[in-house]
């Protein structure tokens, strides 16, 4: 398999890929763990591919005092082996390490994922409980998307055509836990089913926030809202979370059905981990 010929452009400023961006027939190269299959399928014949990978503030790691800023070509690998974050946030080491294989980490990155909106990927159900941002750059300037509203179908973002996702934000939680669960397609590793929790809790046990986050299920990942009303004000325990976790799928009319799962199953698939994640966080299971 071989692509059709193409231009490669490696900028080394992210002025330089914005306006290399701005060309006709232009697709950005992140890690290229999607991207090139499409390329060889010829699926996709860009006449001018723009690498990112020369520009270093787009793979940065940073912890602050009021959350964390990962650089959209921040690898799997880099966050998965980052100690800082494994402080402050093991839910993103976690999520990471679920990701394909070491080999697939090592290259693919957190931005490329997100930007590339794969129905099934695991990152953005993490990005969604984690009440994270989306940092945009095209020539006018830098805007912020909410986690919320950037998922807009299969395959589809927020992001306009000229624009380049430079970092996700990530706010710091209360204390309380995070878990992520997923049935794993066994070829690729991508998600049947995932699930990304992470809850707010005191001493007594008492759900003061839950974030779900779910990919697989759908089109595109969604937060579990009424599985999370359902757990407002709660002591978690087994009974409270079994409740919530039935509230998974609520609102999903037209599951992903597909050779690896019908849509019935995979229902049943978010169902069970969203409670085997949400025990997880709570303290109740490993």
């Amino acid at each position: 398999m071989i692509p059709a010929p193409f231009d490669y452009v490696l900028p080394e400023t992210l002025d330089e890929a914005l306006q290399a961006l701005l060309l006709s027939e232009t697709k950005l190269l992140a890690g290229g763990q999607s991207l090139l299959p499409i390329l060889k399928l010829r699926l996709a014949a860009p006449g001018r591919l723009v690498d990112l990978g020369k520009i270093p503030e787009l793979a940065r790691i940073e912890v602050r005092r009021d959350g964390i800023v990962l650089g959209a070509m921040a690898t799997h690998a880099s966050i998965e082996d980052s100690s800082e974050l494994a402080k402050v946030s093991p839910l993103l080491p976690e999520v990471a390490a679920a990701i394909g294989d070491r080999q697939v980490r090592n290259r693919g990155t957190i931005g490329g994922s997100l930007a590339h909106a794969d129905p099934a990927a695991d990152w953005p159900a993490a990005i969604l409980a984690l009440d994270a941002a989306l940092v945009a750059a095209s020539p006018p300037g830098p805007r912020t998307i909410p986690a919320r509203d950037f998922f807009k179908g299969l395959m589809s973002t927020a992001l306009a055509p000229h624009e380049i996702l430079l970092a996700v934000q990530i706010p710091r939680s209360g204390p309380g836990g995070a878990a992520y669960q997923k049935a794993r397609q066994s070829a690729s590793g991508f998600a049947l089913a995932g699930v990304a929790v992470v809850l707010e809790y005191g001493g007594g046990g008492v759900c003061k926030k839950a974030a779900i986050g779910v990919t697989g299920v759908a089109d595109r990942p969604y937060r579990a809202t009424a599985a999370e009303q359902a757990l407002a004000g709660k002591k978690l325990d087994d009974a409270s979370i079994v409740a919530a976790a039935a509230l998974a799928s609520h609102g999903v009319l037209e599951p992903l059905s597909d050779m690896h799962a019908s849509g019935e199953y995979r229902l049943h698939l978010v169902r069970v981990h969203c409670a085997r994640a949400l025990k997880r966080a709570a303290g109740l299971s490993r």
